[in-house]
């Protein structure tokens, strides 16, 4: 999981993806800068949160910049997870006015998103900060930016859920009817562990009442999601479990109905609008010689 993970900025998988996406915009050239600012120009330019929100991807922008001018000076004013309001710079950068225009477009993309996915999870967090259950992302991202938005959502206060296919096993709707039921399914995935010597977690995704107490009668496993129960079943399916494994509420949940869902006593709340339709925060970076 990416929650103990500080700065992502230079682990591998972000280096790729930053490398690759500056490849995509640069291509042949800036031309635009090539043909109108002479090379050994020098500039600054300034970050500026034009919305109130949670930081993310401050260091990314960092490394971004010094990859297009390894000699740039940067003064760090505001940190990622850092509170930030209108009007907010998040860091001053003086350095070729070449390299800061390759840089803007990239940082800025990668900037809003994940300030917008750890603004969001923040508001999540904060509103069931009261409880003991924790809000969790999901696997709807965007394609090949997992690593960065499961990120952002830890900077704002959430928790990983698996981070793919191959970290845990997860029983949802599909796999339980395919395999025959959720005896069936949990059976299989109990013997598939033995047989390939692998320790993950087991989840099984119930839609009933009655399927949670079947699904009861198969434990050992880790936990029980309940989908698209309302917060009173929710509660009546945490009490039938009474802590013989974990529990996850998703489905239909919502920033207005979450603290309803907490105070069910779910372990977990798992919202896959962390990451598939969150807002971007507006961020703008000014030049200027």
């Amino acid at each position: 999981m990416l929650q103990n993970i500080a700065d992502i900025s230079h682990h591998p998988e972000v280096l790729d993806i930053i490398k690759r996406a500056l490849s995509e915009d640069i291509g042949t050239g800036d031309h635009s800068s090539l043909s109108s600012i002479e090379k050994d120009r020098i500039a600054s330019a300034k970050l500026i949160f034009k919305d109130n929100g949670v930081a993310a991807g401050i260091n990314i922008a960092y490394t971004i910049l010094k990859l297009n001018d390894s000699s740039c000076q940067i003064n760090a004013l505001i940190h990622d997870g850092d509170i930030v309001k209108h009007g907010d710079i998040g860091f001053v950068v003086t350095g070729n006015a070449h390299g800061l225009l390759k840089s803007e477009r990239l940082l800025l993309n990668i900037m809003q998103r994940l300030s917008g996915i750890a603004t969001i999870a923040h508001i999540a967090a904060e509103k069931i900060k009261n409880y003991p259950t924790k809000v969790l992302d999901t696997r709807k991202t965007t394609p090949n930016l997992r690593i960065l938005e499961k990120w952002a959502v830890t900077v704002g206060g959430g928790q990983n859920h698996r981070i793919g296919l191959y970290d845990m096993i997860m029983l949802k709707d599909n796999h339980v009817d395919v395999a025959g039921g959720i005896v069936n399914a949990l059976h299989k995935a109990k013997s598939y562990l033995i047989e390939n010597n692998l320790t993950l977690g087991i989840e099984i995704e119930t839609r009933s009442l009655s399927e949670v107490k079947e699904a009861l009668t198969q434990l050992p496993f880790q936990r029980i999601m309940l989908d698209n129960f309302t917060p009173e079943t929710a509660k009546e399916a945490v009490a039938l479990i009474n802590k013989q494994c974990e529990t996850e509420a998703s489905g239909g949940i919502t920033l207005d109905n979450i603290e309803d869902y907490a105070k069910s006593g779910v372990d977990f709340i798992s919202l896959g609008m962390l990451t598939h339709s969150v807002k971007s925060l507006d961020i703008s970076f000014k030049i200027k010689l």
